[in-house]
């Protein structure tokens, strides 16, 4: 399922469930997308800190769901942090199929995108964040408007991949933020993949969370869970600058011992450029060439 798209001069509706939004660190974000000619709707609890840390949890499920559900929003818009997963047992995931929106976040907000896709099968998009609208470049309102405001199936590189085993795989595409998904595969109930669907992985960590032991941890995490048969090629997004020969070769060993392609990039994660995922598309991964297509 494919939500329409966002439309020139739409609105777009902005929640926090992983952080605290400041007034005065969202002013230059408000004012950047309606630069660019989009209205923007700031949820109701956006600013909120009950929990001094976050919003309660019901607060911000609730500034979810009001967006969801309010007729004119067309695209879904938030952030990291920390927390997500807080929102699950909270989100109307009935309002999501019968109203169909665009949904777009990175890092944290993984939990909420992959289970979205997972309990209603809507695409979702993986890599921007309303904090990186701010300082953004071509590349990142290239990608914001090709994959938001249309459905393009161009994957444009920001530099060439490194190719850690190739090949070519197709699948699903599905992923995230590294610990976000670990602890997602492990809870079948509220994450209810389709058992038999092929899958093109992509993944992300940064230097500034994790070493490359805790980012090798959370891909055992992934590698011991049922999931991983579905794999059919991997995806690692920006981790390091300089990039990490250490992570590279934890990468390899991934797709040795799994027989499957793996390329590294730095077109998305915590780094410097940031493109779009769709998450939920048919792919073809080309590990060799540095290739995605969306089929």
């Amino acid at each position: 399922m494919i939500a329409p798209s966002l439309t020139p001069g739409g609105l777009i509706g902005l929640c926090s469930p992983s952080h605290v939004a400041r007034r005065g660190v969202y002013a230059p974000i408000l004012d950047a997308l309606r630069s660019r000619g989009y209205r923007v709707l700031e949820a109701d609890n956006l600013y909120s800190d009950t929990d001094g840390y976050l919003a309660t949890p019901q607060e911000r499920a609730a500034d979810f769901n009001q967006l969801i559900r309010h007729p004119g929003v067309e695209l879904v818009f938030f952030g990291g942090g920390e927390g997500s997963c807080e929102l699950l047992p909270y989100l109307d995931f009935d309002a999501i199929r019968a109203h169909p929106k665009r949904i777009c976040s990175y890092s944290d907000g993984t939990t909420i995108l992959d289970a979205v896709y997972a309990r209603t099968g809507l695409e979702v998009y993986y890599g921007l964040a309303p904090r990186l609208m701010k300082d953004a470049g071509p590349y990142e309102w290239e990608s914001f408007e090709r994959f938001l405001t249309r459905d393009s199936d161009e994957h444009i590189a920001s530099g060439p991949w490194q190719t850690l085993t190739p090949g070519r795989a197709e699948g699903v595409l599905f992923g995230g933020y590294a610990r976000n998904l670990a602890l997602l595969l492990g809870d079948p109930c509220r994450f209810p993949l389709d058992p038999d669907a092929p899958f093109v992985l992509f993944l992300e960590d940064h230097e500034q969370f994790g070493d490359v032991a805790y980012v090798s941890a959370m891909l055992s995490n992934i590698e011991q869970r049922p999931f991983i048969r579905q794999v059919t090629g991997l995806l690692f997004g920006h981790y390091s600058e300089p990039t990490s020969p250490e992570l590279l070769a934890r990468l390899r060993r991934f797709g040795r011992e799994h027989g499957i392609p793996v390329a590294y990039c730095d077109d998305f994660g915590h780094g410097a450029r940031h493109t779009l995922l769709r998450v939920g598309h048919r792919v073809q991964l080309d590990a060799g060439e540095g290739t995605l297509r969306y089929l």
